[in-house]
């Protein structure tokens, strides 16, 4: 806990935002396999450390698998409802049925949720034979082996997303293995597989079924590295630095490390835009991270083709060369072509409209691919025409349900526009019973063809912006 407390407070006295902190296995007094309870020598008292955390508006998230110690206090009554094999040497209980969810709900409760964790990394359900059990394990409920695979990390946290919907607390997690379903669920897919192209790649592929993948930053080799993964971090579902291998800090590489900072706050500026794409994930299904091909007007030299295939020709040439997995869509209106390490230039491909640099507001194309050479400094985006991107004061903690913030909106292009702002306590899930508010902001020209911007506030506790301010980027 000691630990802990050092890292918020270097976070703070630099100047690095931080909003959660994930304690990984050795808060456990067994963590392999689990037994699910603090390890009093390392967390003498836990509540007092989540709630010392809470005050400072960072929330706790625990790593844990769903395989249980024998040193758990569950594990006598949850033996009966175990299956023929074991995880990391521990039984492996099945969550499909009423009596374990029921002793998992219990302990967790107590251990965790009654003291103020706010959610979990769920690890080591994902995999075949050699990670987990073989397709002929048995399980009580009559599932196969391989059918129990499929569910495991749906199960957990649909158990775990009903002990928070109790609580009338929102929770938001990550988890190894996920299957149909799963977008309703508040959980992000990671694990560790560390290529950043295959992450950015997977980013974009998982938008096509509507789940949250997040490229998470670990230990780099070089700064140009670390910087160019952290920038891609904070342009994804949740932004999470894994520090727990190598003790890796955002201001480790000292020559990046104000640009680190910059992208980090930069997100944190974003919060507005980015939880306005959230309430759209919610009320209308669109993910917030989407591959171009979901972008309308993004055509990428489409054409028909006619003629005879054969097996010595490729009939699938055209559609490899449309395949864009190295830039995406976050919300409606800005476009992401992350940069890798060792690259000085990229090629961007603009959908039809215009679309112009998000940091100068300056036209960049229209349906072309351009070459950039942005430098290190920032990741490089770009805005759509008409585009309203509302934004807050830069802050190193995700704002509380009582903090009343003012907006700045950037507007871009030339082009009139409006959006509807949407605002909640963002704790609770009141706003399933229409706790919401939405703003009006608008964009139009005035009789000499002036743009200006107008806002309809709505009255209402669940919005916290009381001023706005409009910057047209582009002159």
């Amino acid at each position: 806990d000691k630990q802990v407390m050092e890292e918020v407070d270097a976070f703070e006295q630099r100047g690095y935002p931080l909003s959660f902190i994930g304690l990984e296995p050795g808060w456990q007094t067994y963590s392999y396999p689990n037994n699910f309870v603090w390890d009093s020598a390392r967390f003498p008292q836990p509540q007092k450390f989540v709630r010392g955390l809470l005050d400072k508006n960072i929330r706790v998230n625990l790593w844990i698998n769903p395989y249980i110690s024998s040193h758990s206090p569950i594990y006598k009554d949850v033996l009966p409802y175990t299956g023929t094999h074991t995880v990391w040497a521990g039984v492996v209980p099945d969550l499909t049925l009423p009596p374990v969810q029921d002793l998992y709900k219990k302990l967790f409760s107590q251990q965790h949720l009654g003291i103020g964790v706010s959610g979990y990394k769920v690890d080591e359900t994902d995999g075949y034979d050699v990670w987990l059990w073989p397709d002929g394990a048995k399980f009580p409920s009559g599932l196969s082996g391989e059918q129990m695979r499929q569910v495991y990390g749906l199960q957990f946290q649909k158990m775990s997303d009903q002990w928070f919907r109790e609580k009338n607390q929102r929770t938001y997690g990550l988890t190894r293995a996920s299957n149909a379903g799963a977008p309703s669920l508040p959980y992000v897919i990671y694990n560790d597989y560390y290529n950043h192209r295959d992450f950015i790649t997977a980013l974009c592929n998982s938008s096509f079924i509507g789940v949250l993948w997040t490229p998470e930053a670990r230990s780099s080799k070089t700064a140009e590295e670390w910087l160019r993964r952290m920038q891609s971090v904070c342009f994804s579902p949740m932004a999470m630095l894994n520090a727990w291998a190598d003790g890796t800090k955002p201001w480790t590489f000292a020559d990046v490390a104000n640009e680190v900072k910059s992208v980090m706050l930069l997100r944190m500026q974003l919060l507005p835009y980015l939880y306005n794409a959230f309430a759209q994930y919610h009320f209308e299904g669109k993910p917030p991270v989407r591959a171009m091909n979901l972008e309308e007007g993004f055509l990428f030299n489409a054409k028909a083709e006619r003629g005879n295939l054969n097996s010595s020709d490729n009939p699938y040439e055209t559609a490899i060369k449309q395949d864009i997995k190295d830039q995406y869509m976050l919300g409606d209106y800005i476009l992401v072509a992350p940069m890798f390490a060792g690259e000085k230039t990229r090629k961007v491909v603009l959908p039809k409209g215009n679309w112009y640099d998000f940091y100068t507001g300056k036209l960049a194309g229209n349906g072309a691919i351009i070459q950039i050479e942005p430098g290190l400094q920032n990741i490089p985006l770009f805005v759509k025409e008409g585009a309203l991107i509302p934004m807050i004061p830069p802050v190193l903690h995700t704002p509380g349900k009582d903090e009343i913030l003012p907006l700045t909106v950037r507007h871009y292009g030339h082009a009139e526009n409006s959006i509807e702002l949407y605002d909640d306590d963002g704790e609770t899930f009141d706003y399933e019973k229409g706790a919401y508010a939405r703003a009006l902001l608008s964009v139009k020209k005035d009789k000499k063809a002036v743009l200006k911007g107008s806002v309809v506030l709505p009255k209402s506790k669940a919005f916290h912006y009381n001023k706005v301010e409009w910057v047209f980027m582009t002159k």
